[in-house]
């Protein structure tokens, strides 16, 4: 009988979770390397260099892939013949290694997890609880899977009970593009197809945790319906031309996963889980001979990428800005911003809101008129960092309040991750604003773009306080300009269609 102890257990968690913080999959990283080698769009090929470039930078440095540093998903498959030396429950031993993970000094995690999700919404300060399935199974070991998942991809979930003569590839290639890009592409879509409705979405998760496989797949040949239908959706995904952050190209999914499980003759459900450009897993099994660490991969392995200033690039001084030389800014423009932006997100945006319907007013320090306001919750600095890694947050989030900030403040332009919906267009194109985007995945290299940080408003927020930040040469791409003109509406369909046209060979 295999004895497993409580501190291996722990020890175990808390050094997966720091350990994926940083480290990406060496299989991800080299399908990002083939899918950046094969674009032909510059911009998603442009927005790929920045991922790959900020994944060594994060290896090299030890500091998280991406300021969400996600909800913690624990998969443990426990011996029936294991008995426990410990004092704690399985649960509350996950949660354990969850809490020294993510307030490690060396290298602190970002605390996203709110209590009480439909009041008051408190942060537990530490990331706990994790979310976590257990199983017990024939043997004498735990076997365990860590994943730490973004909110901006797991936002992006699907779930429908479709008829059982319907396709399941329709059903996907219909359903992508209504997830945006939020879910910061390129990824792997996750599916789960039989059982129940909650089989069916645990099995899409729990499939995340295998290894981008596909091109060896597509070598040997599908033996069975599953693989036929990873194959058929991921080539039929990619004709999309969604690409890399929605900017239009040839790769939106680097592999599809499937599992699937018995179900009832009138049913076939169907779960898609994306997960994306920060993808963070791990695995490792318990046998009572102490814990079990990660081995560090050698950075030897990751492709030396370099990112250049091309001669198109906008400098813009943001303390200089006018709203006459922000219209000259085009769809796709990539510019590099130096100077003051304040920060803020959605529970910063609802107060702002408040404290100007009650007439109370904006805190002197939130003048935003004429600035530029970055959508972003960044990891606490370490060591003499100015800040840890600050990466943008999907900006659909703060479509609801972009008209009344627009109109009440005389804000000038936003900066976040991925498209904006209808209202946030509108409101843009009303106002005469702008909106840029900053790479979703690229949270550390974002970073060291920033100089000089400090809170200015709602302190009790946490990470999602107002900071005022200064940067030096932050690079952004203009996502919307002042005439409400989208890249993400013009560069899926120009790609979409070059795809069809010319036939592009695709990952």
């Amino acid at each position: 009988m295999t004895v497993i102890r409580q501190d291996d257990f722990i020890d175990s968690v808390a050094d997966a979770l720091q350990f994926i913080s940083y480290y990406h999959p060496l299989d991800f990283v080299q399908a990002v390397h083939r899918a950046w080698e094969m674009e032909q769009n510059p911009a998603a090929k442009d927005a790929m260099a920045q991922i790959l470039i900020n994944s060594r930078m994060c290896a090299q440095g030890h500091r998280p892939i991406c300021q969400d540093t996600g909800i913690v998903t624990v998969f443990l498959k426990i011996g029936m013949n294991v008995r426990w030396d410990a004092t704690l429950s399985v649960a509350e031993m996950v949660n354990e290694g969850v809490r020294r993970a993510y307030t490690h000094p060396d290298n602190v995690l970002r605390a996203s997890i709110l209590e009480d999700p439909a009041g008051a919404r408190r942060n537990t300060k530490d990331n706990t609880p994790a979310v976590i399935h257990m199983e017990v199974v024939p043997g004498d070991t735990v076997d365990v899977q860590v994943a730490a998942k973004g909110g901006g991809s797991e936002n992006k979930s699907k779930l429908a009970m479709l008829n059982p003569s319907d396709s399941i590839v329709d059903w996907v290639v219909k359903t992508v593009p209504t997830m945006g890009a939020g879910w910061c592409p390129p990824g792997m879509l996750g599916i789960g197809i039989g059982g129940t409705a909650e089989k069916a979405a645990l099995m899409a998760k729990e499939s995340l945790m295998d290894p981008v496989d596909i091109h060896e797949l597509r070598q040997r040949g599908p033996a069975n319906r599953s693989e036929e239908l990873r194959l058929e959706i991921m080539d039929a995904v990619n004709r999309l031309g969604i690409g890399a952050q929605g900017l239009g190209g040839l790769t939106t999914v680097l592999d599809v996963k499937i599992r699937d499980y018995p179900t009832h003759a009138a049913s076939l459900p169907v779960a898609m889980i994306p997960n994306c450009a920060a993808t963070r897993h791990a695995h490792f099994v318990l046998d009572g001979s102490g814990p079990a660490l990660q081995t560090p991969p050698n950075l030897d392995d990751w492709p030396e990428i370099t990112w250049e200033v091309g001669e198109q690039v906008r400098r813009v001084n943001l303390d200089t800005v006018t709203p006459e030389e922000a219209a000259q800014w085009q769809p796709g423009d990539t510019l590099l911003l130096s100077g003051r932006m304040l920060t803020g997100r959605d529970a910063a945006h609802k107060k702002m809101k408040e404290l100007i319907d009650s007439g109370e007013g904006l805190p002197p320090e939130v003048n935003l008129k004429g600035r530029f306001i970055y959508y972003v919750g960044p990891v606490d600095p370490v060591r003499d960092e100015v800040v840890g890694p600050a990466g943008p947050t999907t900006s659909t989030r703060m479509d609801k309040f972009t008209d009344f900030i627009l109109e009440k403040t005389g804000l000038l332009g936003m900066i976040g991750k991925a498209e904006r919906g209808p209202a946030g267009i509108e409101a843009i194109k009303k106002h005469k604003a702008v909106y840029l985007m900053a790479v979703g995945g690229a949270a550390y290299l974002v970073s060291k773009a920033i100089t000089s940080a400090r809170v200015v408003a709602f302190p009790e927020l946490g990470m999602e306080a107002i900071y005022e930040f200064e940067v030096k040469d932050m690079p952004v791409s203009v996502a919307v300009d002042s005439r409400g003109v989208s890249v993400h509406e013009l560069g899926p369909r120009i790609w979409q269609a070059k795809i069809e046209e010319q036939a592009i060979e695709l990952i």
